[in-house]
């Protein structure tokens, strides 16, 4: 059941971004009616303080969190999977440096270390997917790290290093397959955690730059309407929470059927 509605969920807001210029009745912006009017049939989730239709805001702003969010989950797990197969592999003195760095990058609370990677790179979105990219690296290594120490133990690793099968061909051609369906696991959750981060970015401005529709940069420009009873601007906050709570849920039901857990 988890499995089936987060899937729901996540196929949504998927299905809704990637048609936003088919759906989207607005250009997201420029003005379609009067400064903070409340929905109604022409606008369904009302206009923001410089009258632009929030709806059409919705729809785009889905492909910024949701590319962000992809884009990040792809480069800190290729990163981070990598580094903790071959660490977990060849132990020793390169183990032990590659895991007090991780542990160091884990130490830190992922937002602050997000925002602090971001501001020295600038707001854009490839810039907050890199910075995010970073923050997830240690998660990834852990995981690949852990399992192929007790993947290699197995005999099959054994007899393959017996006759003389070079290291690469191990790793990605019999260890690899072995941590596919935790990586399936771990990045599909990932993709929530992301999502969160990227709209905290871009709250504090580290993503896109005006006009251009987000979730989070939207709610940071409506916070002070929002308090004065404009709750209708809070739909972009509603979406960030539906598209977290959707991969989240997604990744436990994935979870669930490949007999996996979060590492």
């Amino acid at each position: 059941m988890m499995l089936k509605i987060g899937a729901a969920l996540v196929l949504s807001v998927v299905l809704l971004s990637a048609l936003a210029p088919l759906i989207a009745p607005y250009d997201p912006t420029k003005r379609a009616g009067d400064p903070l009017a409340p929905p109604s049939v022409a606008h369904l989730f009302g206009t923001d303080n410089l009258g632009r239709d929030v709806f059409s805001r919705v729809l785009y702003g889905g492909q910024v969190i949701i590319g962000i969010s992809l884009l990040a989950t792809l480069m800190s797990a290729a990163v981070g999977f990598t580094l903790g197969m071959f660490s977990g592999y060849v132990g020793g003195k390169l183990d032990k440096a590659l895991s007090m760095v991780m542990d160091s990058m884990y130490a830190f609370p992922s937002l602050i270390l997000a925002i602090a990677i971001a501001s020295v790179l600038g707001p854009s979105p490839l810039n907050a997917a890199a910075a995010i990219g970073v923050v997830y690296v240690p998660t990834y290594f852990r995981m690949a790290r852990s399992e192929t120490m007790v993947v290699k133990s197995s005999l099959f690793i054994e007899a393959a290093v017996a006759l003389g099968m070079p290291r690469r061909r191990i790793l990605f051609r019999h260890i690899l397959p072995n941590l596919v369906p935790s990586l399936v696991v771990v990045a599909t959750i990932n993709i929530a955690d992301a999502a969160l981060t990227e709209s905290a970015l871009a709250f504090f401005g580290y993503t896109v730059t005006p006009p251009t529709p987000d979730w989070g940069l939207d709610l940071s420009s409506a916070r002070s309407y929002i308090v004065n009873g404009c709750w209708w601007l809070l739909a972009p906050g509603g979406f960030v929470v539906i598209t977290a709570l959707g991969f989240s849920m997604l990744g436990e039901g994935l979870g669930e059927k490949l007999g996996k857990k979060e590492v």
